[in-house]
């Protein structure tokens, strides 16, 4: 089966992938070599960086300002209302929940940057979840052995999606439509057989202790403080080689601000998950799932914008035809953004699964995929391609973790949850339409 979208000989004056409208420049470090003649966009002094910021959140690029806002507002609020909110069992809490919105959302981060959707992440991941719990519980498999026999069921599903959309040229709405009511039918059928009373437990203390399970107190500080020394060793090394290279590059007070931040972010979470949450026995300890969470955001963060593969993934969002012509294969790089689509929502129905002990014919994939879409869209990806980032899922996850975990605190009923998050979806996708008009009037 071929996936190429033209002919092998190269067409006379094929367009480069830096001719591509958008390309050099969708959520990408551009490398182009620091023109002296082009407006100064990241070099220079910290005053000349924060007036480029600034020009940029003016003219509607304001990335994750709103939902940061956004977030913050309903911290304070949900605070207010209930001051058992920012309590640290509560907090904890929050995380966890999130946790599966930010992994789906992270799945649909990948086709929403090509310009396509994926509708089945919901029952997809229910499916990878059960195939898990089927092959440790059922077949007494070793719970990595599960766990990778879950993903692996997963990622097929998800490549079979993207073959159908790229073999046939079927849109990805319809075929991952489709595939949410085949993988409903799927998940009914294989808890139905392999269960009792339509739900599978899992008894692997493992797996459940992914979700449910915590690391000592000095492992999370020692988690965090590697994390930390990581990120900042790789921000440092990469700003330098770029300086080296001729390219351009943030001022070095930048790169010191973002290393600060990511610390004081890192104690606060570390200080919040070892303190003390249990009422009979002592609960402390960072999540396993946080870690969990943050191995995958770092490493599709990396995929996304640091590779190759990720750069052509923009290409086809922001123009298909012009980054075909470029010679980018559209076939075999959509079918790579399916399947990691499969590979990430069947990690998030792990995490479901260990959170709940077991997984039933009663989940719901349609609410789970709309909240994966809502925390993609609300922490600030496109609907119409070219832009996205892993981060986003996160920053919309936790969104959507702290309306449904607040409303929770406040009795209020699951109608009235729906109704505030599709009012911050709506506001998200007012703001991304906005900023594009925006953009195209001042080009």
């Amino acid at each position: 089966m071929a996936f190429e979208d033209e002919p092998s000989g190269a067409d006379e004056g094929r367009p480069q992938l830096t001719d591509i409208p958008g390309a050099a420049s969708a959520e990408v470090d551009s490398d182009t070599p620091v023109d002296s003649a082009a407006p100064l966009e990241l070099a220079g002094s910290f005053g000349e960086y924060a007036l480029s910021l600034a020009k940029k959140v003016r003219s509607g690029e304001s990335g994750v300002l709103p939902v940061l806002g956004g977030l913050v507002l309903l911290v304070i609020v949900f605070q207010v209302q209930d001051s058992v909110f920012l309590s640290s069992g509560n907090l904890v809490n929050l995380l966890v929940q999130g946790s599966v919105f930010i992994l789906l959302g992270m799945a649909e981060i990948w086709v929403l940057v090509l310009g396509e959707i994926d509708l089945s992440v919901g029952y997809v991941a229910g499916v990878g979840a059960t195939i898990t719990a089927i092959m440790s519980t059922t077949h007494g498999l070793p719970w990595w052995v599960a766990i990778l026999a879950g993903i692996a069921a997963t990622s097929a599903i998800g490549a079979v999606w993207g073959a159908l959309v790229i073999v046939f040229r079927l849109p990805s709405f319809v075929v991952t439509l489709a595939g949410l009511l085949g993988m409903e039918g799927v998940l009914l059928y294989l808890v139905n057989s392999n269960g009792t009373g339509g739900t599978i437990r899992i008894t692997d203390s493992v797996l459940n202790d992914l979700a449910n399970g915590n690391m000592s107190t000095s492992a999370g500080w020692v988690m965090m403080i590697v994390a930390v020394a990581a990120f900042g060793s790789v921000t440092f090394l990469r700003d330098r080689h770029r300086r080296v290279s001729g390219l351009v590059a943030p001022p070095v007070t930048v790169s010191v601000i973002k290393v600060v931040v990511l610390a004081a972010a890192g104690v606060a979470l570390v200080l919040v998950c070892n303190t003390n949450r249990g009422a009979l026995i002592p609960v402390q300890g960072v999540p396993y799932v946080v870690p969990i969470v943050l191995g995958v955001l770092a490493i599709w963060t990396f995929m996304l914008g640091r590779t190759r593969f990720g750069r052509y993934l923009y290409a086809i969002g922001n123009n298909a035809e012009a980054a075909r012509r470029a010679g980018i294969s559209l076939g075999w790089n959509k079918l790579w953004a399916f399947t990691l689509t499969g590979l990430t929502a069947g990690i998030a129905g792990v995490i479901y699964a260990s959170r709940l002990g077991s997984i039933s014919n009663n989940i719901d994939g349609g609410t789970l995929v709309l909240y994966a879409v809502a925390s993609a869209v609300i922490g600030g990806a496109s609907l119409f391609g070219g832009r996205g980032k892993m981060v986003y899922a996160l920053l919309g996850g936790l969104v959507i973790a702290t309306i449904y975990n607040g409303m929770g605190l406040l009795g209020l009923a699951a109608s009235y949850q729906y109704m505030v998050t599709a009012l911050v979806l709506l506001a998200a996708v007012t703001i991304d339409s906005l900023a594009r008009r925006g953009r195209t009037s001042g080009d």
